[in-house]
């Protein structure tokens, strides 16, 4: 009866075009709606999964990767001795503001970071070199920058919170959910941010290979109380959930249900006429000896069909458009967990879809063939 209902489906051309259409609409705008609140994710989490550190400090009550007050030196020191620890690393973050030679300003957010480790960044550099830095009133700028600030190219001498700087090296995609990361040594960037000397926004810790972060994480916090001591991935999730609590997760996951939803009415309308332009049929079939739950499993047989045929394409679809829309202001991500789950919802959402046209089915008797 599955084959039987996999051939009905394959001949009626029509239908199977217009059934799987709606399959491929409510995947392609589910996964891309996902998709651009997992590049939001990413946009605001670039820096602590980059970063290269185990373990951040911060000033408490911080939720998101942004600059707060400063913390004491001893935070500093209490981490370089805590057993465990490879590395720790100060990291200084502020607000600046990029003169225009045509003028007006841009806005960037100056990374400054502790030389030769350079955790926290920088990443992705597509021109120039992160040794750049060891030079004086040297920065790297985002490249989707270059033209906004004047045909910026290696070299360029731009003012920076009223001090000239040269532009050492460029950074692809380093845009979070603001303006974009500019990495700098960090005693230039206290100097463009203001930030006393022996102050600093995070600290940044590598632990030893054999040692596990979460107990190097409970002894810094029991030796400095008054920071607030995450792994990395502690720190991630927290941004994540503080982004989705402002509106993001409600906004975009409507949008994904809403594609979801139009594709199980498309398919339950699809299979409810299917089985209304084949009724006749399916009355003969009845008629000869087939049970409610013989034609049940054919109508399900087409669902799944449905289901994974719709999932394909629309994945293909979805994956085409992902890398065309892809920038760096833009981040559209499908992770790989998504992309394995998209054909078991979408083929359970159309076995729910054929609920409706099975109910049309049990209501079928075999006698109408006669009439």
């Amino acid at each position: 009866m599955a084959r039987a209902g996999v051939k009905m489906m394959l001949h009626d051309r029509v239908q199977l075009i217009a059934t799987t259409c709606g399959v491929v609409f409510a995947v392609v705008l589910s996964t891309q709606q996902l998709g651009i609140l997992y590049g939001l994710f990413h946009k605001n989490t670039m820096l602590i999964d980059n970063g290269g550190a185990d373990i951040w400090m911060m000033p408490r009550g911080t939720q998101l990767v942004q600059r707060g007050s400063v913390l004491p030196e001893s935070a500093l020191t209490q981490a370089r001795a805590t057993p465990g620890v490879l590395v720790a690393e100060p990291l200084v973050f502020g607000p600046g503001s990029i003169a225009r030679p045509e003028g007006g300003t841009e806005q960037v957010i100056l990374v400054g970071t502790a030389l030769p480790n350079a955790l926290g960044g920088p990443w992705n550099i597509v021109a120039g070199q992160a040794s750049a830095l060891y030079e004086p009133d040297t920065l790297t700028f985002e490249v989707a920058q270059r033209d906004k600030l004047g045909n910026l190219n290696l070299g360029s001498v731009r003012e920076v919170n009223g001090r000239r700087v040269r532009v050492g090296a460029f950074t692809w995609g380093l845009v979070p959910f603001g303006p974009a990361y500019s990495f700098a040594e960090i005693g230039l960037a206290r100097d463009l941010t203001s930030t006393a000397t022996g102050r600093f926004h995070f600290v940044l810790v590598r632990v030893l290979p054999d040692a596990d972060p979460d107990e190097v994480v409970a002894e810094l916090q029991a030796r400095v109380p008054e920071v607030q001591v995450w792994t990395s991935q502690q720190y991630h999730d927290t941004v994540v959930s503080a982004l989705l609590a402002q509106q993001l997760g409600i906004t975009f996951g409507s949008s994904a249900a809403l594609g979801l939803f139009v594709g199980l009415v498309i398919v339950a309308l699809s299979m409810f006429s299917s089985v209304v332009d084949h009724q006749r049929e399916l009355g003969t079939l009845k008629a000869i000896g087939c049970r409610t739950r013989d034609l049940a499993v054919m109508l399900f047989a087409q669902a799944v069909m449905y289901g994974l045929i719709g999932s394909v394409v629309g994945l293909a679809v979805a994956a085409q458009l992902t890398a065309f829309m892809r920038s760096p202001n833009l981040a559209v991500m499908l992770p790989i967990g998504v992309m394995v789950s998209v054909p078991f919802v979408m083929t359970a959402i159309c076995l729910v879809s054929a609920t409706l046209a099975l109910n049309r089915i049990r209501k079928l008797e075999p006698g109408m063939v006669f009439r």
